[in-house]
């Protein structure tokens, strides 16, 4: 297969918002909801006795159920993005390991999507300090209106209580898609070959089993497609680290965790 052809220009790839869309106004209403998800979002999920140095652990066990409580609370915030009650028959439903893994789709037909929403957890109080989520699909596979959407969470007594949810980073997923191969391609100092294979007819709303995923030619440490690495994510990040959390920010509860594990 080629290498990328969409990240041959030295500037980079700016976000566009879907102005042409015939649905342009619900999608602006889904990012407003995405947004007013923290203050709505509820989980029965509680954890109780857990050891101060067992704090890195909670990320992968507790992901998938607090996304699966995101799309939950996205259905519950209806009146958000669908005030006029003009998709009354469409729905946010998770599809596990296929891409986008929410997808807001007709209840009478359950085959076409409107739009997609690629939704990942990060767990702030993690080591990385960083999400360390690998967004890898290509460009062809995203329509313009898909959106690439991390939530940060933590507990609500630090070591204790039920997840609580902060300001999700939200991006359009066709963006993310051409960042990331302009940082590898151009911005990286790095004296590897920075040639990418793009996978051939791919569209939107791919079945799990097509072949989606953009390849590097070299990538030996086995970042490429880390969303945190490439630029897109630096400001957001840095403003979530400082956020407090019990009056203490949250990259001094990192520092803590981190000099004190076993």
């Amino acid at each position: 297969m080629p290498p990328s052809s969409d990240s041959q220009t030295l500037e980079a790839p700016r976000p566009v918002d879907p102005v042409e869309w015939e649905h342009y106004e619900l999608w602006q209403r889904v990012r407003r909801a995405l947004f007013a998800v923290p203050n709505h979002f509820t989980t029965p999920t509680t954890i109780d006795g857990l050891l101060a140095t067992d704090i890195f652990t909670l990320n992968a066990p507790l992901a998938a159920a607090i996304e699966e409580s995101v799309v939950h609370t996205l259905n519950k915030l209806r009146p958000v993005w669908d005030p006029d009650s003009r998709y009354q028959t469409y729905s946010f439903v998770r599809q596990p390991q296929t891409f986008p893994d929410v997808m807001l789709q007709s209840l009478d037909n359950g085959i076409v999507p409107l739009m997609g929403v690629e939704l990942k957890g990060w767990y702030l109080l993690s080591r990385e300090r960083v999400p360390t989520y690998r967004f890898t699909v290509t460009r062809e596979a995203c329509n313009p209106w898909d959106l690439l959407v991390v939530v940060p969470w933590v507990l609500s007594n630090v070591l204790a209580g039920s997840p609580i949810l902060m300001r999700p980073f939200v991006q359009p997923a066709r963006y993310c898609a051409e960042r990331r191969n302009h940082y590898w391609q151009h911005e990286r100092d790095s004296n590897s070959d920075t040639g990418i294979a793009i996978p051939d007819d791919v569209g939107p709303y791919p079945a799990k089993s097509d072949p989606i995923s953009d390849k590097p030619n070299s990538d030996s440490g086995g970042n490429f497609g880390r969303l945190a690495r490439y630029g897109i994510m630096d400001e957001y990040i840095q403003a979530m680290l400082k956020e407090p959390l019990r009056g203490i920010p949250v990259t001094s509860w990192i520092k803590f965790f981190k000099e004190h594990q076993g």
